[in-house]
């Protein structure tokens, strides 16, 4: 027998922002690492590893462009790179 529950939260203005930031950090997060993917296939080099996306995103995060991304969870954005590979 499989056991089932269903859960709804109600966040309040704060914890929607939050909530929101950091979908938005894994979305971009995920479009970059795919795009870097792309770019690597298309000029026919080798497959880019999760370990050398893991490392981009680490530098990426230390550029005045994209500091923002330090503002949420690394476990967010580490899970983006894991959907990435299983998309």
């Amino acid at each position: 027998m499989q056991l089932r529950y269903g859960f709804r939260l109600y966040p309040n203005g704060s914890q929607r922002s939050a909530l929101a930031g950091a979908f938005g950090c894994a979305r971009v997060v995920f479009n970059d690492a795919l795009r870097v993917r792309e770019d690597a296939r298309a000029a026919g080099l080798a497959f880019v590893t999760s370990g050398e996306l893991s490392k981009r995103l680490t530098a990426s995060k230390k550029t005045p462009e994209r500091v923002w991304l330090g503002e949420v969870s690394s476990v967010i954005l580490q899970q983006s790179l894991r959907d990435l590979d299983t998309a």
